[in-house]
Formats: structure tokens, sequence, C-alpha cells
């Protein structure tokens, strides 16, 4: 039997709701949601933030970078709906119990912040989940720091690079998942695909039985799992 690829809301439901907005992040666990991707900063206090970009300009009503303000100074930065700029204690409240996988992205590959893998994985070893985060980063530092941190946690290589020898890479930088931005035949590792909103290339990735699709539309992307 084929085992189903899990289905991420990419950066929560976007062709609904603000990215990673806790309005959008409700939504897609109420309709039963496999998996959340979602991007992690600090403020200049050391407080750890969701949001994608390392400013606030594109998807606020205000400007700058966030590790310039601090935690207090962001609930005033507002989302398209309305909220504040959520903060990863509310999200972690959010999903607390709820049986759906996380993929939590270290936003490290542009701008470093120093601590924030400790202080990330202290509150996630701290909250009820269901199943075991998958922590991602484009910056391989970042996953080497938590990993010398917590061994027994799942880690990520985010690329839009073809790798060569994915399983002995994977094995080298203690891995348990490439998150790549195409399709490569992969053994023994998790492979995560991003980000996939095209129905054809979803159908692709499901006859491939990746271990999980990304995606801005996950409903769309479960309709077409189902008809598989």
């Amino acid at each position: 039997m084929t085992i189903k690829s899990l289905i991420y809301g990419h950066r929560g439901v976007p062709v609904k709701f603000p990215e990673n907005s806790l309005a959008g992040f409700a939504y897609a666990i109420s309709r039963h949601v496999d998996g959340l991707e979602f991007d992690v900063h600090l403020t200049k206090d050391g407080i750890p933030v969701i949001m994608h970009d390392e400013t606030v300009d594109r998807t606020t009503d205000a400007t700058g970078k966030i590790i310039d303000y601090t935690f207090q100074e962001l609930r005033h930065v507002h989302l398209a709906n309305g909220e504040p700029v959520p903060s990863l204690a509310e999200f972690l409240n959010l999903v607390s119990g709820e049986v759906v996988h996380l993929n939590l992205e270290f936003k490290t590959d542009r701008q470093y912040y120093p601590g924030i893998e400790h202080t990330v994985l202290r509150m996630v070893k701290q909250t009820d989940l269901v199943y075991a985060v998958v922590f991602s980063s484009f910056n391989l530092r970042s996953l080497e720091r938590s990993y010398a941190i917590d061994p027994t946690q799942k880690y990520a290589f985010l690329t839009s690079a073809h790798i060569g020898n994915p399983e002995t890479f994977a094995k080298a930088e203690h891995l348990e998942g490439l998150h790549l931005e195409h399709y490569q035949p992969v053994h023994h590792v998790s492979e995560r695909v991003w980000t996939v909103d095209d129905p054809d290339e979803m159908r692709q990735l499901f006859d491939h039985a990746v271990s999980a699709v990304i995606t801005n539309d996950f409903e769309l992307a479960r309709d077409v799992r189902a008809a598989i």
C-alpha cells in the first residue's frame, strides 16, 4: 500500500487569510489540515515571532526590520486582517494538543538571530504537541546548532538546488529530511516539496509519494490527492 503524502499549509492558508496569521492557522486546523508550515524570527528583545520576511514592509501596515522592533512595539503592527504580528507563544498555544504536523522554519539565512535555536527549541519542548516538529532552515549552521542543543528532534535542510547524493548529505548533516523546491529521487530521507500550487505538479508529487507537499492552498491539494 502506497503511503499517502501529507499536505502542509504554507504559512497557513494564504489563498484565504493573510500569510502566517493566527486566523489562517486556526482555519486550517478547523478543517483538519495535515500540517502547517511557518517562519520564526526574533524581536530586538529576543521574543520569537511568526513572519516570513525579515522586514514587516510587505505584509503589515508598518515598515522596518523585525530585529529593530521590541515585542511590545511589534504589537502595534498589524496584518491585513487587523491581527498583530503573532508570537510563537500564541501559535504554540493554538496548536497545543491538536492533531497537526508542524514545520517550523528558522529564518536565519539573511538575518541571523543569536540564540534563536535555544529559545525556540525550549518553547517547543514545553508545548503539548501530538507530533514531533520538523525544524527547517536554508541555513545549515542553524540546523547544526539545533542538533547540538537537542539531537532528538527532526531537522530538514531547505534548498532550491539539486542535491547530489542526498542520503549521504543528510546523514552527514544529521538531517531527517530535505525540503526541496523540486522533485528528485530521494530514499530513506523525508522529502517535502515547496511551494506547490499547480494541480498537475501536485499529482506528480503524490504519484511519487513524497513525504509531503507544502502549498498555499491545502484544500485544493487535498481534492487533488483524493482524486488519485
